[in-house]
């Protein structure tokens, strides 16, 4: 309690600047990459009067939506994880450790290797259901594996044993991947494996119009759900006694991280280990498990994060371009390893 009120004292010099480093690093973001365009120049083609009709196309058309997108996803992505952390009660739950992510890869895979015909059946959903259909196939495969899990954690009281059959699950929807793979033409293959690398810049307007409101409504309903959370922090019997519906809860739970999981998934890639590592920071930072303070926060810090992830696959001063995951994976696995250090057993860390 002291913790939350020693944030209550300053709230707004926190949110300040919060908001501001997300400002600053959102220029940045758009200032870097093959051509570089300083912030006067950004200015400028804001209030329409660009130097180059180039930059104003480069602007609008790929650093505005990529920048966006980055902001989106660290945001639903970070606070997927919480909410996976706070449901299973264990600091290293989160959508890529628990094969949330492989699911929802699963899902994209069917999407986008089924053009070709597998044990004599050809289909096509992509020319059929085009950018919403790849949503609803990520979303699909992402809930599919999470209430396998939850099905198989309510038998296993073991936070490590329900990590390891997520990281199972993961195994076996991996192995499915590769099943269609051997199926599929070389030209999809190529595509799909680009796909898995992580990428914020294939992200385009007419996609962002589909995952921008998906995120922002899920975000949303995870603000509004704060209390319940809290409630199972404290166990499902003072839950219970305070009138919360544990299962409803759950299965609130289970279907915002799925949408928000499998729709950052279908657009970006697999994005490893921000989800199990943001919420940490947020912790540390408003040194606080209250979910009215610890949901925006992990939104802010899940936005910063990914922008600097951003900016620094593009290796600034070069030509250069890293995968994403492969960014976001060095930020992330020692965040992790120090979790498990400090945790040895992984209980009682909430």
């Amino acid at each position: 309690m002291a913790a939350i009120n020693s944030y209550i004292l300053k709230p707004w010099l926190v949110v300040v600047i919060g908001i501001s480093f997300i400002i600053s690093l959102f220029l940045l973001d758009l200032s870097l990459g093959s051509v570089k365009i300083s912030v006067e120049e950004l200015l400028n083609i804001i209030s329409g009067n660009p130097s180059k009709k180039a930059w104003e196309y480069i602007f609008f058309s790929f650093r505005l939506p990529k920048a966006i997108t980055a902001i989106l996803t660290g945001a639903g992505i970070s606070v997927a994880g919480l909410q996976m952390q706070t449901l299973f009660k264990n600091p290293l739950a989160g959508p890529s450790v628990l094969g949330i992510s492989h699911g929802a890869s699963l899902g994209v895979a069917v999407f986008v290797l089924s053009s070709t015909a597998i044990f004599g059946v050809t289909t096509n959903f992509q020319e059929a259901l085009g950018s919403w259909g790849l949503v609803l196939f990520a979303i699909a495969g992402s809930f599919l594996v999470l209430l396998s899990v939850l099905f198989a954690s309510a038998r296993i009281s073991d936070g490590v044993t329900v990590l390891i059959v997520g990281l199972m699950f993961g195994f076996m929807t991996g192995a499915v991947v590769s099943i269609l793979q051997y199926f599929s033409d070389p030209e999809l293959i190529q595509n799909f494996l680009v796909w898995t690398f992580g990428s914020l810049s294939g992200v385009a307007w007419s996609q962002l119009r589909v995952m921008g409101p998906v995120i922002a409504l899920t975000l949303l309903l995870s603000l509004l759900y704060s209390k319940q959370m809290n409630a199972l922090l404290l166990g499902e019997n003072y839950a219970t006694g305070v009138g919360i519906n544990v299962a409803r809860t759950r299965l609130k739970l289970i279907l915002t991280t799925s949408v928000v999981a499998g729709t950052i998934t279908a657009f970006t890639g697999p994005i490893a280990f921000i989800g199990v590592a943001v919420p940490h920071l947020a912790r540390l930072l408003f040194r606080t498990s209250n979910h009215k303070i610890l949901i925006p926060g992990t939104m802010m810090c899940g936005a910063a994060i990914m922008l600097i992830c951003d900016i620094d696959s593009q290796v600034p001063g070069t030509q250069t371009t890293l995968p994403l995951n492969s960014v976001t994976a060095l930020f992330g696995a020692p965040v992790i390893l120090a979790i498990i250090i400090k945790n040895k057993k992984m209980k009682g860390a909430f």
